[in-house]
């Protein structure tokens, strides 16, 4: 761990190098706080939301729609947990003009606000702002996300398995309550 101002911090994850604003298939996984079941539960091997799940299921579905460059593929959510295949477009940059100057103006700059994770930090954040609307104000996510780049397609099918499989094997997740290796 390194310090930054004389405190210590959580190195980051991401892949050095990698630019999370461009165009890229990614895994990406989004945690509940302490991994507190929220989302619903899983019965006879098959995910069933609550109302809290749903709202996150609504939100995720929208991403597409609020984000045109953004496309969704295999997802779930489990009780304490979304799995999701999100893909990032290439983005065409384009110019507007700049009404006071009438110069064409870069949008380049922009592209940032496009990245993985403004994307997910959005996602997080509507939710949010909706799950304590209807009352429940302990609910918070972890801090962090889980990622990795989806870099061909044996590494995809693989995940995308891993995402529809995951609430047949929900009991032997590490997070699962009643998982004696906890």
């Amino acid at each position: 761990m390194t310090k930054f101002r004389d405190r210590y911090r959580i190195e980051s994850t991401r892949l050095p190098g990698w630019d999370y604003a461009g165009a890229g298939w990614y895994f990406v996984t989004l945690c509940t706080m302490n991994h507190a079941c929220f989302f619903g539960d899983v019965v006879d091997g098959k995910m069933h939301l609550s109302p809290i799940g749903e709202i996150v299921a609504e939100e995720w579905q929208k991403t597409p729609q609020v984000r045109p460059s953004v496309r969704l593929d295999g997802w779930v959510i489990m009780p304490n947990h979304l799995h999701g295949i999100i893909i990032i477009e290439p983005v065409v940059e384009t110019s507007r003009r700049d009404v006071s100057t009438g110069r064409g103006v870069s949008t380049a700059s922009r592209l940032k606000a496009g990245s993985l994770g403004a994307i997910i930090g959005q996602v997080k954040s509507i939710c949010t702002k909706r799950i304590w609307a209807i009352g429940y104000t302990d609910f918070a996510w972890q801090a962090r996300f889980y990622d990795h780049i989806i870099r061909n397609g044996s590494s995809l099918k693989r995940i995308r398995e891993y995402i529809v499989n995951n609430p047949a094997k929900w009991k032997e997740d590490r997070y699962y309550a009643g998982n004696p290796s906890l």
